[in-house]
């Protein structure tokens, strides 16, 4: 009950002309950045940031963090219609989604994307309401150790888990880890496989790479087909987002799973990347028709986007919390934190309640109206698979190249971009998958700083990873999925070898 008045509260808080003003602006704002390849929430909020700071503290943070929900809610748009992420974490809603675009549904895809994404994001919010007094203690008990198992879980529930074949996922991880090391070693300051190039010194930006992989691939592979018009012309009415919401109860199980995997990610954090996969690969391993995943069920729109958005929400609740940011974005409102004076933390609830409760507040209500301006702009989107693509391929690669420049303002990455286009187009035709080596191209680094840290930390004991209940569990259900085919076979063949007989005596 506590929780509830303090909620109302903050409403009394957020209910103001010039707060709702500038809520609508940063919904807006987020919808483009999330829409544009390669800009996305975190770094529209972050060349957004001077912005505010000529603001109170309230004003600020509800219109960034409306900048961050409308780029949540716009991510999905170009991966459906163009199938270019327009969010890292929305790689996955390509697999289905676009497919969807493809067979005339792209109304049907926009509005599953955008409803999963309300859904998510509200049962994050609720957690963050009655459970934000409760997570300081857990998330402390978080060290490398916990970090790495995390990780790990998420890469082998993809190779366990995955429908594809093992040895082509395990490859394309395989490259992914290995690119994902280029540059500086942030433990030891060692330059590795930069081959003498400044510009490497970076590492390889995984934006840059989720561009060409997805966009410009599928620009030269449509050039192939001579630039056929890659998907139809979608009629958007208001009984189109009806059905599609008559439809949700049959995948509450995909919905409520996937909020689960979102929350518990972007609490660690595992983050919204990782979360996204999982639940993917989870909605496939436990559908009645996991061949159907990949070719236009919107199941599979539904459970990576659910999975993103509460993992991309409940990320800022670490950060309230303890001070501790889930996600890219949530590191950049802490810095804007500190720049308007507050210090996050538990004391943080006891000493700003006008701030924290505005902006859970701000969240409800950001994402309600969120959904409704972004399910009323679905023709405009939609309207543009009627343009042909001859006249959109040359703005997609427009785009592309802008996002790509824009992420470290450096022309390589252009290059980079073209690159990672051509490896694209290569992989879509000898058929090994993308998402393996997008994943293990993001989290690879993480992962290797957590394991090395955890060996420094145990002195090269590996029993650092069962050092507690927590770690063991994570680990060991790590390890169960990377075998579970294997198991799942011994199991299928250990019923068949029991004799009928048997059978009937137990």
């Amino acid at each position: 009950m506590e929780a509830l008045g303090l909620l109302l509260h903050g409403f009394a808080v957020l209910l103001t002309w010039k707060t709702l003003a500038l809520m609508m602006v940063g919904l807006v704002l987020g919808v483009f950045v999330g829409v544009l390849p390669g800009l996305g929430g975190p770094n529209g909020v972050a060349i957004l940031l001077p912005l505010t700071f000529s603001m109170d503290p309230t004003s600020a943070i509800v219109m960034l963090s409306c900048i961050y929900w409308g780029a949540l809610f716009g991510g999905a748009i170009t991966s459906i219609l163009f199938n270019i992420p327009g969010e890292a974490w929305s790689v996955a809603t390509t697999f289905d989604g676009y497919p969807m675009a493809q067979q005339g549904k792209a109304a049907e895809a926009l509005t599953a994307a955008f409803t999963s994404s309300f859904i998510g994001s509200l049962v994050a919010v609720l957690l963050i309401t009655f459970l934000a007094p409760w997570i300081s203690s857990f998330a402390l008990k978080f060290g490398p150790p916990e970090f790495f198992a995390v990780y790990l879980l998420t890469f082998c529930s993809f190779v366990g888990l995955g429908r594809e074949d093992k040895h082509k996922t395990v490859v394309a991880m395989s490259l992914g880890l290995l690119l994902a090391g280029v540059g500086m070693d942030t433990v030891s300051g060692q330059l590795r496989m930069t081959f003498g190039s400044t510009d490497l010194l970076r590492g390889i930006n995984f934006l840059v790479a989720v561009i060409g992989l997805f966009g410009i691939s599928e620009i030269l592979l449509t050039m192939e087909e001579r630039l056929a018009l890659r998907g139809h012309a979608a009629s958007i009415s208001l009984r189109t987002v009806l059905a599609v919401w008559k439809d949700l109860p049959k995948y509450w199980m995909t919905l409520l799973r996937s909020s689960v995997i979102g929350c518990w990610l972007g609490i660690t954090p595992g983050g919204a990347i990782a979360a996204s996969f999982m639940g993917y690969n989870l909605a496939k391993r436990f559908s009645k028709d996991p061949d159907s995943f990949g070719k236009g069920r919107i199941e599979g729109v539904f459970a990576p986007e659910t999975a993103a958005h509460a993992s991309g929400t409940a990320a800022l609740l670490p950060m309230l919390a303890l001070g501790i940011p889930g996600s890219g974005t949530a590191a950049i409102l802490l810095g804007g934190l500190m720049v308007w004076g507050l210090n996050p933390g538990p004391l943080l609830f006891v000493e700003h309640k006008d701030f924290v409760w505005g902006l859970i507040a701000s969240m409800y209500l950001g994402n309600v109206v969120g959904l409704v301006l972004v399910l009323s702009t679905v023709p405009i989107f939609a309207s543009i698979l009627r343009v042909p693509f001859a006249a959109v391929a040359p703005m997609i690669v427009v785009s592309c190249a802008i996002g790509a420049y824009a992420i470290q303002n450096a022309m390589f990455d252009v290059w980079l971009m073209l690159g990672f286009g051509v490896v694209g187009y290569v992989f879509k035709k000898i058929k090994i998958p993308l998402a393996p080596f997008t994943l293990a191209l993001v989290l690879g680094s993480r992962a290797e700083d957590a394991f090395r840290q955890s060996m420094i930390i145990s002195g090269g004991n590996m029993k650092v990873f069962w050092a507690n209940g927590l770690v063991g569990t994570i680990t060991t259900l790590a390890i169960l999925l990377l075998f579970w085919p294997l198991i799942d076979r011994l199991v299928a063949s250990f019923g068949k070898s029991v004799p009928p007989a048997a059978k009937a005596e137990a």
